[in-house]
Protein backbone atom coordinates (compact mmCIF):
# COMPACT_ATOMS: atom_id res chain seq x y z
CA UNK A 1 0.00 0.00 0.00
CA UNK A 2 1.34 3.43 -0.94
CA UNK A 3 2.31 5.68 1.94
CA UNK A 4 -0.11 8.47 2.78
CA UNK A 5 1.26 11.79 1.56
CA UNK A 6 1.55 14.24 4.44
CA UNK A 7 2.49 17.66 3.13
CA UNK A 8 1.76 19.39 6.45
CA UNK A 9 4.54 17.89 8.55
CA UNK A 10 5.51 20.56 11.08
CA UNK A 11 8.81 18.81 11.87
CA UNK A 12 10.24 19.38 8.41
CA UNK A 13 12.26 22.37 7.23
CA UNK A 14 11.36 22.83 3.57
CA UNK A 15 13.94 24.46 1.27
CA UNK A 16 12.75 27.64 -0.40
CA UNK A 17 14.89 26.85 -3.45
CA UNK A 18 15.54 23.25 -4.50
CA UNK A 19 17.76 21.87 -7.26
CA UNK A 20 17.37 18.37 -8.70
CA UNK A 21 19.80 16.60 -11.04
CA UNK A 22 17.46 14.19 -12.84
CA UNK A 23 19.89 11.29 -13.34
CA UNK A 24 19.50 7.59 -13.99
CA UNK A 25 17.01 7.37 -16.88
CA UNK A 26 19.29 5.23 -19.02
CA UNK A 27 20.13 2.80 -16.22
CA UNK A 28 16.44 2.56 -15.29
CA UNK A 29 15.63 1.52 -18.86
CA UNK A 30 18.58 -0.89 -19.10
CA UNK A 31 17.48 -2.73 -15.94
CA UNK A 32 14.13 -3.33 -17.63
CA UNK A 33 15.62 -4.28 -21.01
CA UNK A 34 14.04 -1.20 -22.56
CA UNK A 35 15.53 1.40 -24.93
CA UNK A 36 17.03 4.51 -23.36
CA UNK A 37 14.18 6.56 -24.83
CA UNK A 38 11.77 4.69 -22.54
CA UNK A 39 13.85 5.79 -19.56
CA UNK A 40 13.77 9.42 -20.67
CA UNK A 41 10.00 9.24 -21.13
CA UNK A 42 9.57 7.73 -17.66
CA UNK A 43 11.81 10.48 -16.29
CA UNK A 44 9.67 13.19 -17.93
CA UNK A 45 6.53 11.64 -16.43
CA UNK A 46 8.21 11.71 -13.03
CA UNK A 47 9.02 15.42 -13.36
CA UNK A 48 5.28 16.08 -13.30
CA UNK A 49 5.05 14.21 -9.97
CA UNK A 50 8.05 16.05 -8.55
CA UNK A 51 6.45 19.40 -9.41
CA UNK A 52 3.20 18.40 -7.71
CA UNK A 53 4.94 17.13 -4.58
CA UNK A 54 7.27 20.12 -4.27
CA UNK A 55 4.42 22.58 -4.77
CA UNK A 56 2.35 20.93 -2.07
CA UNK A 57 5.30 20.82 0.32
CA UNK A 58 5.79 24.56 -0.13
CA UNK A 59 8.97 24.72 -2.23
CA UNK A 60 8.95 28.09 -4.02
CA UNK A 61 11.68 27.50 -6.64
CA UNK A 62 12.46 24.13 -8.22
CA UNK A 63 15.38 24.01 -10.66
CA UNK A 64 15.75 20.75 -12.58
CA UNK A 65 18.71 19.74 -14.73
CA UNK A 66 17.03 18.59 -17.96
CA UNK A 67 19.73 18.87 -20.66
CA UNK A 68 23.32 19.99 -20.30
CA UNK A 69 25.64 21.63 -22.79
CA UNK A 70 27.61 18.36 -22.72
CA UNK A 71 24.57 16.24 -23.60
CA UNK A 72 24.88 17.26 -27.27
CA UNK A 73 27.73 14.73 -27.51
CA UNK A 74 25.29 11.84 -27.03
CA UNK A 75 24.17 9.79 -30.08
CA UNK A 76 22.15 11.89 -32.51
CA UNK A 77 19.08 9.66 -32.24
CA UNK A 78 19.02 9.99 -28.45
CA UNK A 79 19.38 13.78 -28.64
CA UNK A 80 16.54 13.97 -31.17
CA UNK A 81 14.35 11.88 -28.88
CA UNK A 82 15.13 14.20 -25.96
CA UNK A 83 14.27 17.29 -28.00
CA UNK A 84 10.98 15.73 -29.09
CA UNK A 85 10.17 14.78 -25.51
CA UNK A 86 10.96 18.31 -24.34
CA UNK A 87 8.36 19.79 -26.70
CA UNK A 88 5.82 17.06 -25.92
CA UNK A 89 6.16 17.53 -22.16
CA UNK A 90 5.12 21.18 -22.15
CA UNK A 91 2.33 20.66 -24.66
CA UNK A 92 0.93 17.72 -22.70
CA UNK A 93 1.34 18.81 -19.10
CA UNK A 94 0.88 22.56 -19.16
CA UNK A 95 -2.80 22.27 -18.08
CA UNK A 96 -1.68 20.30 -15.01
CA UNK A 97 1.05 22.83 -14.25
CA UNK A 98 -1.61 25.53 -14.58
CA UNK A 99 -3.85 23.70 -12.12
CA UNK A 100 -0.98 23.47 -9.63
CA UNK A 101 -0.11 27.17 -10.02
CA UNK A 102 3.37 26.43 -11.38
CA UNK A 103 5.18 29.09 -13.39
CA UNK A 104 7.69 27.77 -15.94
CA UNK A 105 11.04 29.42 -16.65
CA UNK A 106 14.18 28.33 -18.45
CA UNK A 107 17.84 28.78 -17.63
CA UNK A 108 20.73 28.02 -19.93
CA UNK A 109 22.07 29.14 -23.29
CA UNK A 110 18.56 29.31 -24.73
CA UNK A 111 19.58 31.64 -27.56
CA UNK A 112 21.78 28.88 -29.00
CA UNK A 113 18.86 26.45 -29.38
CA UNK A 114 17.02 25.83 -32.68
CA UNK A 115 14.11 28.20 -33.25
CA UNK A 116 11.40 25.57 -32.60
CA UNK A 117 12.83 24.95 -29.13
CA UNK A 118 13.25 28.66 -28.41
CA UNK A 119 9.58 29.07 -29.35
CA UNK A 120 8.55 26.40 -26.83
CA UNK A 121 10.56 28.20 -24.14
CA UNK A 122 9.10 31.62 -24.97
CA UNK A 123 5.53 30.36 -25.10
CA UNK A 124 5.91 28.31 -21.92
CA UNK A 125 7.19 31.32 -20.00
CA UNK A 126 4.57 33.71 -21.40
CA UNK A 127 1.68 31.31 -20.80
CA UNK A 128 2.59 30.73 -17.16
CA UNK A 129 3.67 34.24 -16.17
CA UNK A 130 0.67 34.78 -13.87
CA UNK A 131 1.11 31.60 -11.81
CA UNK A 132 2.41 32.23 -8.31
CA UNK A 133 2.49 29.03 -6.22
CA UNK A 134 5.89 27.76 -7.39
CA UNK A 135 8.44 28.41 -10.12
CA UNK A 136 9.72 25.46 -12.15
CA UNK A 137 13.09 26.45 -13.63
CA UNK A 138 14.20 24.06 -16.36
CA UNK A 139 17.96 24.04 -16.94
CA UNK A 140 18.11 23.30 -20.68
CA UNK A 141 21.24 23.55 -22.79
CA UNK A 142 22.72 24.54 -19.46
CA UNK A 143 26.30 24.43 -18.23
CA UNK A 144 27.52 26.06 -15.04
CA UNK A 145 30.87 27.01 -16.56
CA UNK A 146 29.22 28.50 -19.63
CA UNK A 147 26.92 30.56 -17.40
CA UNK A 148 29.91 31.99 -15.52
CA UNK A 149 31.79 32.70 -18.78
CA UNK A 150 28.81 34.51 -20.27
CA UNK A 151 28.35 36.55 -17.08
CA UNK A 152 32.03 37.52 -17.24
CA UNK A 153 31.64 38.49 -20.90
CA UNK A 154 28.70 40.78 -20.10
CA UNK A 155 30.68 42.47 -17.34
CA UNK A 156 33.78 42.76 -19.55
CA UNK A 157 31.69 44.48 -22.21
CA UNK A 158 30.51 47.03 -19.65
CA UNK A 159 34.11 47.63 -18.55
CA UNK A 160 35.21 48.10 -22.17
CA UNK A 161 32.46 50.66 -22.78
CA UNK A 162 33.40 52.57 -19.64
CA UNK A 163 30.04 51.80 -18.01
CA UNK A 164 31.75 50.28 -14.96
CA UNK A 165 35.23 50.29 -13.45
CA UNK A 166 37.08 46.97 -12.96
CA UNK A 167 37.39 47.77 -9.25
CA UNK A 168 33.58 47.74 -9.04
CA UNK A 169 33.40 44.02 -9.90
CA UNK A 170 32.42 41.92 -6.91
CA UNK A 171 30.47 38.75 -6.14
CA UNK A 172 27.15 40.55 -6.23
CA UNK A 173 27.85 41.88 -9.71
CA UNK A 174 28.68 38.36 -10.92
CA UNK A 175 25.46 37.07 -9.37
CA UNK A 176 23.47 39.87 -11.00
CA UNK A 177 24.74 38.80 -14.43
CA UNK A 178 23.87 35.10 -14.16
CA UNK A 179 20.99 33.73 -16.24
CA UNK A 180 18.25 34.20 -13.61
CA UNK A 181 19.61 36.52 -10.90
CA UNK A 182 16.22 36.82 -9.19
CA UNK A 183 16.07 33.08 -8.38
CA UNK A 184 17.54 32.33 -4.93
CA UNK A 185 20.57 30.06 -4.73
CA UNK A 186 19.47 26.48 -4.04
CA UNK A 187 19.23 25.61 -0.35
CA UNK A 188 19.36 21.91 -1.23
CA UNK A 189 20.47 19.97 -4.31
CA UNK A 190 19.23 16.39 -4.73
CA UNK A 191 20.93 13.88 -6.99
CA UNK A 192 19.22 10.55 -7.60
CA UNK A 193 21.15 7.55 -9.03
CA UNK A 194 23.94 7.49 -6.45
CA UNK A 195 26.47 9.57 -8.40
CA UNK A 196 28.59 11.76 -6.12
CA UNK A 197 29.25 14.77 -8.35
CA UNK A 198 27.62 18.07 -9.27
CA UNK A 199 28.07 17.65 -13.06
CA UNK A 200 28.41 21.34 -13.98
CA UNK A 201 25.04 22.21 -12.39
CA UNK A 202 24.62 25.70 -10.88
CA UNK A 203 28.34 25.98 -10.13
CA UNK A 204 28.16 29.59 -8.98
CA UNK A 205 24.84 29.26 -7.20
CA UNK A 206 25.60 26.03 -5.30
CA UNK A 207 28.51 27.43 -3.25
CA UNK A 208 26.67 26.84 0.03
CA UNK A 209 23.96 24.44 -1.05
CA UNK A 210 23.35 21.31 0.99
CA UNK A 211 23.75 18.12 -1.07
CA UNK A 212 21.72 14.92 -0.75
CA UNK A 213 22.32 11.82 -2.88
CA UNK A 214 19.89 8.94 -3.34
CA UNK A 215 20.63 5.53 -4.88
CA UNK A 216 17.12 5.60 -6.35
CA UNK A 217 17.13 6.12 -10.13
CA UNK A 218 15.31 9.24 -11.27
CA UNK A 219 12.16 7.65 -12.79
CA UNK A 220 11.53 5.92 -9.43
CA UNK A 221 12.22 9.01 -7.32
CA UNK A 222 8.88 9.76 -5.68
CA UNK A 223 7.25 11.23 -2.61
CA UNK A 224 9.02 8.94 -0.13
CA UNK A 225 12.50 9.77 -1.45
CA UNK A 226 11.71 13.48 -1.57
CA UNK A 227 10.51 13.32 2.02
CA UNK A 228 13.70 11.51 3.06
CA UNK A 229 15.70 14.32 1.46
CA UNK A 230 13.75 16.94 3.39
CA UNK A 231 14.18 14.95 6.61
CA UNK A 232 17.95 14.95 6.08
CA UNK A 233 17.91 18.66 5.17
CA UNK A 234 16.00 19.45 8.37
CA UNK A 235 18.88 18.02 10.43
CA UNK A 236 21.57 20.00 8.61
CA UNK A 237 23.27 22.93 10.35
CA UNK A 238 23.87 25.47 7.57
CA UNK A 239 26.82 27.58 8.70
CA UNK A 240 27.76 29.49 5.51
CA UNK A 241 31.37 29.54 6.67
CA UNK A 242 30.50 30.54 10.25
CA UNK A 243 30.27 28.55 13.47
CA UNK A 244 27.79 25.78 14.14
CA UNK A 245 24.92 26.19 16.57
CA UNK A 246 26.84 24.07 19.08
CA UNK A 247 30.01 26.13 18.72
CA UNK A 248 28.05 29.33 19.36
CA UNK A 249 26.75 28.10 22.73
Amino acid sequence: MAAKKDFDRKDLKIPVSLGVIMDGNGRWAKKRLLPRSAGHRAGAENLKELCRNCGRYGVKYLTVYAFSTENWSRPEDEVNQLMKLFVEFFNKYDPELEEEGIRVRFTGDIDALPENLRKVCREGEERSLHRQKMQLIVAFNYGGRREIVQAAQKIASKVASGEIDPDDIDEQMLSDNMYLPDVPDPDLIIRPSGEMRISNFLLWECAYSELWVSDCLWPDFGYEELTRAFEAYTKRDRRFGGLSREDNK
